[in-house]
């Protein structure tokens, strides 16, 4: 079977960092996704809520990156939680997220990605019992790659274009 969720959205808010008895980390937000779409001629706009959870390394490095309204994208698998309602008494269930990896779509200037990490991924980490995986290395450019300083950069060769931020689906 395959249980693959792929979201791009901004944080609803700032992530709970915790720490499980064995020292792992354990970090939890809520993640909105809008679509936009026209039904009957009419626009209309459809925003979808998931918790998402990031374990290891990945949850520290969110915490330190990422506050409410920090915009990115999540590859991870859905999880269906079931409890009992302590008020209540009901049976309560959702599904949400366990982050497997990230990208950070915030630019540097806006704070979303200010150290230059803007991806990491825990795959392979077994959250589940008392092992914990090496944590994977941060993402470094192939050495070949520079990025051009902006005194090499022409001026006004740069075509330009209209762009409505609205059509664009996220």
């Amino acid at each position: 079977m395959y249980n693959k969720v792929i979201l791009v959205g901004n944080l609803t808010r700032d992530i709970e960092l915790r720490y499980s008895q064995n020292g792992s980390a354990i970090a939890k937000t809520a993640i909105a996704t809008s679509r936009k779409f026209t039904m009957n001629g009419e626009k209309k706009e459809e925003t979808c809520f998931v918790d998402i959870t990031f374990f290891g390394r990945s949850g520290e490095v969110a915490n330190q990156y990422l506050r409410k309204g920090s915009k990115i994208l999540v590859e991870g698998r859905l999880q269906f939680e079931q409890w009992v309602d302590q008020q209540s008494g009901q049976k309560r269930s959702k599904h949400s997220v366990i982050v497997e990896t990230m990208q950070m779509l915030d630019s540097r200037s806006e704070g979303g990605s200010q150290g230059g990490y803007n991806e990491y991924s825990d795959a392979g980490s077994n959250y589940g019992g008392g092992y914990d995986a090496p944590a994977p290395k941060a993402y470094n450019p192939p050495p070949s790659y520079s990025k051009p300083s902006p005194a090499k950069m022409p001026e006004n060769n740069l075509p330009e274009i209209d762009i409505n931020e609205d059509e664009i689906p996220f």
